[in-house]
């Protein structure tokens, strides 16, 4: 070796949290669409608690009008996290713009729906978009800003919630109280009210979200999405129904018995799956995603209980217009 040489360490890595790859102005652009997307799927698990009842009177379907929420919650719970292992896959862009795409779709055809039967499937398909819009935008975020600056971010993107939860009662029982309204039935704009603001998302989120793929191979857990939607549906079908069947009768018990068949091929489908099942069962040996995941079982029960149940009794018992309920 010569004298002038001199051997020095390997410089250690910059830390990711003192080097934004975007700047402030970058960073909220791009929340500005995924916030957009959020309050798409957020909104419309609140707008229609005040609008169902006018809904349900109109297309003559009020003992079924809860498979008009219930269908959106399906579909969204359910495709929740196989948007997530698609985006690892073909990238998050691409899917979320999948996702507002479908979410649009299914706005529109809510819309002109003209059975409560079709309400409930075109509720569905806005689920299947709702799902990714939900998750995605939490993963973006993750993405594109280091873990120390994350929480800032993250607490304007949780804000949607609060405001969703103010906001879609009250637009809900707005367009419901109105006959008409630029020529629709006032209630069709419970619906039709998303395509604008899912517009400007998708325009903003196509022009400057741009998160570096690399493709990864993922398995996506169709079974467990098949067995869990197997599980869950008898046993709403059940307690929508169970009343007029009668909760001991032969086509009740067959509810419950296919409900929890699914159930344990749910859970054999997760063991088999591993790492790559819908629910990997190991994230139950945490306790602290235990306790989280029950508080937030509880939570969401009286939550949406209260949303859906206090304004139709409101209406119904009372005697509430929609705006007042």
């Amino acid at each position: 070796m010569s004298r002038g040489t001199t051997h020095q360490p390997p410089t250690a890595a910059p830390d990711a949290d003192e080097i934004p790859l975007l700047s402030h102005r970058q960073i909220v652009t791009i929340l500005s669409g995924l916030m957009m997307g959020m309050l798409l799927a957020s909104l419309d698990q609140t707008i229609v608690s005040t609008a169902i009842r006018t809904i349900a009177d109109d297309l003559h379907g009020l003992s079924i009008q809860a498979w008009a929420t219930t269908a959106y919650l399906i579909t969204a719970t359910i495709t929740t996290p196989i948007y997530g292992k698609l985006s690892d896959i073909y990238g998050r862009k691409p899917l979320y713009l999948t996702a507002i795409s479908v979410f649009l779709i299914g706005s529109l055809a809510c819309t002109f729906a003209t059975s409560m039967y079709e309400l409930a499937v075109y509720r569905a398909v806005q689920g299947l978009g709702a799902g990714g819009l939900m998750s995605l935008a939490m993963t973006i975020v993750g993405d594109i800003i280091p873990p120390r600056r994350r929480a800032r971010y993250a607490g304007y993107m949780m804000s949607v919630w609060g405001v969703s939860s103010v906001l879609g009662p009250v637009l809900g029982g707005l367009f419901a109280g109105m006959d008409t309204f630029v020529g629709l039935d006032g209630w069709r704009w419970v619906f039709l009210v998303n395509l604008p603001v899912g517009i400007v998302a998708l325009v903003v989120v196509t022009r400057v979200l741009n998160v570096p793929h690399q493709p990864r191979k993922q398995r996506i857990d169709w079974w467990g999405a098949a067995t869990l939607t197997a599980f869950l549906v008898p046993l709403l079908i059940l307690a929508e129904q169970g009343r007029q069947w009668g909760w001991t009768s032969t086509t009740a018990l067959v509810c419950v018995a296919v409900g929890l068949a699914s159930l344990v091929a749910f859970v054999l489908v997760q063991r088999r799956m591993g790492e790559a099942g819908l629910i990997p069962l190991r994230l139950f040996t945490n306790k602290t995603f235990t306790v989280a995941l029950i508080a937030g079982f509880i939570l969401g029960v009286a939550m949406f209980g209260a949303i859906v149940l206090i304004p139709q009794y409101l209406q119904i018992v009372q005697g509430f217009s929609p705006t007042e309920a």
